[in-house]
């Protein structure tokens, strides 16, 4: 059975793409840290998609959690694969650097970057056994553009970005495909706190986009239509630049 496995599921972006691709016909893997509730809201969305689901809980900056929750799996699974690895988990802690803690830094970084690590060093090496795969980061406009306050988040989405260039270019001869999807202000609890009619002036299509249209995106990614497309950072902002 081919399954695709979502970083920080749960909720937001990740829930979106978990739909999405149960809807395009995978068995989803829907990874959490704390919120089993919203986790089970995102099974019950994947399984009316017909396929089945599972929750998977681990923390992507726990590089010993991560190795042994999905070395577990794939034992478990010996005749299933993962073919799709989205890293979607992500945190904000949003400070000026002058001022920002110490702990700020090192959890934005130790999630997007060290999480983009944990999880694709355990899934790649069973990638190349299955001779093909879909990784697929989602990393972010401040990692383009640089956002100020968000020093600790740019550089962690900016070194993703790096890498799915580097990562594509290893992989390729693999039929191993590596993209990464930059959205901009989307509509999320993690831009709840941001005041829409301030930033929408600035945006072309004057509008924050909506998870599931982060989600089509993703899900043109995994499907057979995009064989030919690695190392691309695709933006999804509104024409925000």
């Amino acid at each position: 059975m081919k399954y695709a496995l979502v970083t920080g599921g749960s909720r937001g972006i990740g829930r979106a793409i978990c739909v999405k691709l149960a809807a395009q016909g995978y068995n989803i893997l829907i990874n959490y840290v704390v919120n089993e509730t919203a986790a089970l809201d995102t099974l019950e969305l994947v399984k009316d998609k017909g396929v089945k689901g599972e929750l998977i809980c681990f923390d992507v900056a726990n590089r010993a959690q991560t190795r042994e929750v999905l070395s577990a799996w794939y034992t478990k699974h010996a005749e299933d694969t993962i073919e799709v690895l989205v890293n979607n988990s992500g945190i904000r802690k949003d400070n000026l650097l002058i001022w920002m803690q110490d702990e700020e830094w090192d959890d934005v970084l130790n999630v997007s970057l060290g999480g983009f690590y944990n999880v694709s060093k355990q899934v790649i090496p069973e990638m190349i056994k299955t001779k093909g795969g879909r990784i697929i980061n989602i990393v972010s406009l401040s990692g383009l553009k640089g956002l100020p306050g968000q020093t600790n988040y740019s550089a962690a989405k900016a070194a993703v970005i790096g890498a799915t260039k580097a990562l594509s270019q290893e992989l390729g001869r693999r039929e191993i495909t590596v993209n990464a999807v930059a959205p901009g202000f989307i509509k999320t609890e993690m831009t709840e706190g941001i005041e829409e009619k301030e930033y929408k002036s600035h945006i072309p299509l004057r509008r924050f986009g909506t998870a599931e249209e982060v989600a089509e995106l993703v899900g043109f990614l995994a499907s057979p239509n995009a064989s030919y497309i690695t190392g691309e950072v695709i933006s999804i902002n509104g024409g925000l630049f």
